[in-house]
Formats: C-alpha cells, sequence, structure tokens
C-alpha cells in the first residue's frame, strides 16, 4: 500500500533540501508535485486540496531549526499534515455495553463476512473477550455458511440463521443468547448489495434502531480508491457510523482510500484488513501509516507484531546459546525462517522497515516467498546430524539433499553460504556488546548480501530478535 505515493513524494521531497528557509518560491515546485502525487494516489480532490494548502501555509516562511535541514523540516511538516488527515491518532473500539453489539455495514464484495470474522479474532487474541458472530444476511444462504465455516477456524462462536428469518429477530435472538451465555460482544453481519439503494438503507437502519449497537463500523474497499469516500459518505448520511474498516488495503498501491475516508465522513478509520487470512488486520494508526507513506517504516507496528508471533521462550534459548559460544547451526535457521512466516514474511517485514522503498515492494511477490519455501524444504531434508553440524555436508550428501527437497545442489550450496554469514554475525551478536555492533552494521548495509536486503535475511528475526 501506499508504493506509488512513496515513490513520488520520497522522490519530490530532496529537491527542497539545501535552502536555508522555506518560502513561496522554493515550495511551489515541490508542492506541486506533492498535489500531483495525491491525485495520482486517488485521493479525493477536496481533501487533496485541503491538505495541500495547510501545508503551504505551514511551511511558507518557516525558520529552519538548527537540528534540521530545510527538507526534514518540510518533511515533517507533511507527515504531520498527512496524520492530521487520517485522524491523527488510533481510535479503539468503544465497548461499553453488556454484551456489546457491533453492528458491520458495507457493499457486497467489500470483505464485510472476512472482516467480521477477522475482528472476532482480534477480539478474542488480543482483547481477550468472549465473542459471538451472527450473520443477518438473508438474501445470500452462502453468507451464513461462510460466516458459520469462519467462525470455527477462529474459535469463537457462532449463533445460527436461516434466510427465512427477519434481519431484526436474527440479531435480538443472538443478542437474547449473548445474555444468557455471557457473552462480551455480539459481531452482526448484514446484507450487502451491489450499490447504495434505499431499500438495503431502510433496512440497515430498521436494524440499527432495534439492536442500538454501541459501534456500526462500514467496512470499504482501499482498491476502489475516491469511491470508497463516496459510498462511505452515503453510509454516514443513512446511519450513524462510528468507524471504518478499510479492507483490501495490502492490494491498493494508491492509497487513495485511507487519506479521503477521514476527511470526507469525519469517521475514524479503526481497523485495516492487509491480507486474505484471518489474521490480518491491524489497528488504523495515522502516525505510522504517515511514517510508511514517506519511507520511513513503521518500527512500533513491526515490534508489536514481533512480540505476539515470535516464540518468546525459543529466543531466550537461542540467545543463551549463542552467548555460550554453542553456534547457530541450522536447525535454528530453519526456526528463525518459520517465526519469519509467522510475522507476514520478507514482504511484511520489510514492508515496515525504514528505507526498503522498491526492495520491500519485491519482497511482496510470490518470489520471494517461494525462496523462503526452498530454504526450509532443504533444511527439512536433511538428517538432524547435519543440521547439527552442517560442516560434514559433502558431495554425496549435498546430492541427496538437494534431491530430497527437489531441487538441485546450487541451491543447497546458496541456503550454506547464507547460514554461514547468519553465524558470524550471531557470533558477533554474543560478545560482549556485540547487538549494538551488529545492528549498526547492518543499518549500515541493509541492501548488501546477507543485509536485510539479501535472501539471507541476516538482520532478521534470527539477527535482532533472540537480544529480548
Amino acid at each position: 500500500m501506499f508504493e506509488s505515493l512513496t515513490d513520488r513524494l520520497s522522490g519530490t521531497l530532496k529537491s527542497i533540501t539545501g535552502q536555508a528557509k522555506l518560502t513561496e518560491d522554493n515550495i511551489k515546485d515541490t508542492l506541486r508535485e506533492v498535489r500531483r502525487a495525491l491525485l495520482e494516489a486517488d485521493v479525493a480532490l477536496p481533501v487533496v486540496k485541503a491538505f495541500v494548502e495547510r501545508v503551504r501555509e505551514r511551511a511558507v516562511g518557516q525558520e529552519v531549526s538548527r537540528s534540521l535541514s530545510p527538507g526534514q523540516q518540510f518533511v515533517k511538516i507533511v507527515q504531520q499534515e498527512l496524520e492530521a488527515i487520517m485522524g491523527e491518532a488510533n481510535e479503539a473500539l468503544s465497548l461499553k455495553s453488556a454484551p456489546s453489539v457491533v453492528l458491520m455495514a458495507g457493499l457486497q464484495g467489500a470483505g464485510k463476512t472476512t472482516s467480521v470474522a477477522k475482528l472476532a479474532r482480534f477480539l478474542r487474541e488480543r482483547e481477550k473477550k468472549k465473542v459471538l458472530v451472527v450473520s443477518a444476511d438473508v438474501y445470500r444462504p452462502a453468507a451464513i455458511d461462510q460466516l458459520e465455516t469462519l467462525a470455527k477456524e477462529v474459535e469463537v462462536d457462532f449463533f445460527p440463521s436461516t434466510s427465512a428469518q427477519q434481519p431484526v429477530d436474527i440479531a435480538q435472538a443472538a443478542i437474547k443468547h449473548a445474555k444468557i451465555q455471557f457473552h462480551d460482544v455480539v459481531l452482526v453481519d448484514t446484507a450487502g448489495r451491489l450499490s447504495v439503494d434505499q431499500a438495503m438503507m431502510e433496512e440497515i437502519q430498521a436494524l440499527h434502531g432495534a439492536v442500538s449497537p454501541d459501534e456500526t463500523l462500514f467496512v470499504v474497499d482501499a482498491m476502489t480508491g475516491q469511491d470508497a469516500a463516496n459510498t462511505a459518505q452515503a453510509f454516514h448520511e443513512a446511519l450513524p457510523l462510528t468507524g471504518v474498516i478499510l479492507t483490501k488495503a495490502d492490494g491498493d498501491a494508491r492509497g487513495g482510500a485511507a487519506l479521503s475516508v477521514r476527511h470526507v465522513t469525519g469517521k475514524p478509520i479503526k481497523f485495516m484488513g492487509m491480507g486474505e487470512k484471518v489474521d490480518a488486520l491491524e489497528p488504523f494508526h495515522p502516525d505510522r501509516v504517515a511514517s510508511r507513506i514517506l519511507g520511513m517504516g513503521d518500527m512500533l507496528s513491526l515490534i508489536e507484531e514481533a512480540e505476539r508471533n515470535v516464540d518468546q521462550g525459543k529466543a531466550e534459548k537461542l540467545a543463551k546459546k549463542v552467548k555460550k559460544g554453542n553456534g547457530f547451526d541450522l536447525e535454528d535457521f530453519r526456526e528463525q525462517l518459520q517465526q519469519l512466516k509467522k510475522m507476514g514474511g520478507m514482504g511484511g517485514l520489510m514492508g515496515k522497515l525504514p528505507g526498503m522503498g522498491q526492495m520491500a515492494e519485491a519482497a511482496q511477490g510470490p518470489g520471494a516467498e517461494k525462496e523462503l519455501g526452498k530454504l526450509e524444504s532443504l533444511i527439512n531434508s536433511m538428517t538432524p546430524k547435519e543440521r547439527r553440524k552442517p560442516e560434514i555436508i559433502s558431495g554425496s550428501r549435498k546430492r541427496r539433499i538437494a534431491a530430497g527437497a527437489g531441487l538441485q545442489v546450487p541451491d543447497l550450496n546458496r541456503l550454506l553460504k547464507q547460514h554461514k554469514q547468519m553465524q558470524k554475525m550471531m557470533k558477533k551478536a554474543g560478545k560482549k556488546g556485540g547487538m549494538q555492533k551488529m545492528m549498526r552494521d547492518m543499518g549500515g548495509g541493509m541492501g548488501g548480501p546477507g543485509g536485510m536486503g539479501g535472501p539471507g535475511m541476516g538482520g532478521g528475526p534470527g539477527g535482532g530478535f533472540p537480544r529480548r
């Protein structure tokens, strides 16, 4: 998401470095490029106008502080205004009742039912809530079956309904059941239409009136760009929306919807869907998203993801092992590959690292994930002894291992080389002050062989996380 906008803005903002002061003249061209970049990112025109005007007002005539170059000062202003237009801070769900009712609205195909499951999992795992999901979509029988299947997958309770029932009756029965069973939250999936129509709005208004939800979330497809903001506005006029879930954000390279929805509706984006998997839902943090847009990465989200997905016990064990000088064998390497997969693979990891730009984009592709799969297959094809002592892997062993993984000997040679590079880094990390030195080395050559940019993933979870 935001790849094209990031590339355009980072190139544009370089043009004003070296100036002693920000003036109307030296930012005029930059602002024109910013405006063009936003329009190409499919940001709504009123939003672009307001944004550019705010940046101009703040930037012109500002003296540059001693610690910042004019370019940095301007980037800081742009970042702050991006944050402001998207809502400044993440707004959590307001769950006050017992049980709290969350009504999900949106057009057909926006990813509403999947978002119900993702949100249910989020509330169960991270908020420790007892969740009940129910489908009031009586026009698409497959929607009820789909939600039942997803509820099992995310391990939350499902309240059965049929297409012969009325949506209001279904929702009220589910809430009554939730009270008896002491559920904390009831998520109500509603019917979608292919476009905004009067009948649909009247039905969802009646449903809203009957259940009085704590939250009414509008689910919108980020890939519809400006249309996302327009549809959100139509729903906002019909319903007292409390927030927005932006879906398919990983497939939208432009990011116009994220920048437009808040400004157009006045309602906060509360969550962002970043993939098809049921765990691919992130709270929407405008400050972190603005940082990503400007190519500064999103280290906070990366750290949070690591805390959730990295097995702390195993990480501590590996750290102790390395400290004792017992090396870093292929069993450990495989463990790190598996941790990396849990964090969304190379693409997910690099997209949150500062300055990765096009490299992160390349890592999003199927090639990078395929490469990780190859490495794991090769390690799985080895005997436990070979994993512990890779130095014993001779010519005949290499042929056997490669054949067992369905790959070639050069593939195995690359893996062994990458492992050696990681071993060296781990050796450095194990020495006194080694972790700081290793991190400095990584910062100096992120894109080089064995650095974060190379398939060796020297700075990935294997390099960084065991220190915890």
